[in-house]
């Protein structure tokens, strides 16, 4: 009887050992680091070309007002494509941007931002962004160092971004939807537009707009 409790009382020992270790080894799995191939793909949509949506992707901007102050509107027409690459050397954005479609809810400030002091939008109707590889900065955000042509002149000005994720509620048989959210920061005078505003933008170097852009795009699908 003596011999059975302590057979007992040696193979529920074992078996909880069994257990610990077990979970241990659970455990380390989950807190082992990501291989980093593994982690860049998990940070990114599936390889492949997205169409930008132009219905809901957005263009905003903050422009110092002299010096203190910022101005705020939007571009409601964004367009282009986005293609994703397991090689982040080639991965690309390709944005157009209709600066007549700006807005700061002020008709008289949107009319002079429209004419020759700023984006001069009849000779200039179109502004871009285009850029090929990116590299990553944090666990979930990229920098891509793209040209930006605007009012005809084309500067390179780091765009920084995050994959915000794909959508889980699409019907069947429609393409994979994704979003993304990106920021730029750059100098008015870069561009050769504002030359009435040195007392708006005062000498500081650092970027007197910030620049955020919201892209939702679609994948775009092989022809049948």
């Amino acid at each position: 009887m003596i011999f059975k409790k302590r057979f007992n009382l040696f193979g529920m020992g074992a078996l909880l050992l069994i257990i610990c270790q077990a979970s241990w080894t659970n455990l380390e799995a989950t807190n082992r680091p990501a291989e980093p191939a593994k982690m860049a793909a998990a940070m990114l949509p599936a390889p492949g070309s997205y169409q930008i949506d132009p219905d809901h992707s957005f263009a905003y901007f903050g422009a110092w007002h002299h010096v203190v102050g910022l101005v705020r509107g939007r571009f409601d027409k964004v367009a282009g494509t986005i293609t994703v690459s397991q090689d982040l050397a080639n991965c690309s954005v390709d944005v157009t941007i209709d600066p007549s479609s700006i807005s700061t809810q002020v008709i008289e400030r949107d009319q002079d931002l429209r004419g020759p002091a700023y984006f001069d939008v009849k000779q200039f109707p179109t502004m871009t962004y285009r850029g090929r590889g990116i590299r990553r900065v944090s666990r979930d955000s990229w920098t891509m160092d793209g040209s930006l042509a605007i009012h005809g002149v084309s500067k390179v000005v780091p765009l920084t971004f995050t994959f915000k994720g794909a959508f889980s509620d699409l019907p069947p048989g429609k393409p994979a939807r994704v979003a993304f959210h990106g920021s730029a920061g750059t100098k008015r005078a870069d561009f050769g537009m504002g030359a009435r505003d040195k007392g708006e933008v005062g000498v500081s170097p650092a970027p007197d707009v910030e620049i955020e852009i919201d892209v939702e795009a679609d994948a775009i699908l092989p022809a049948q």
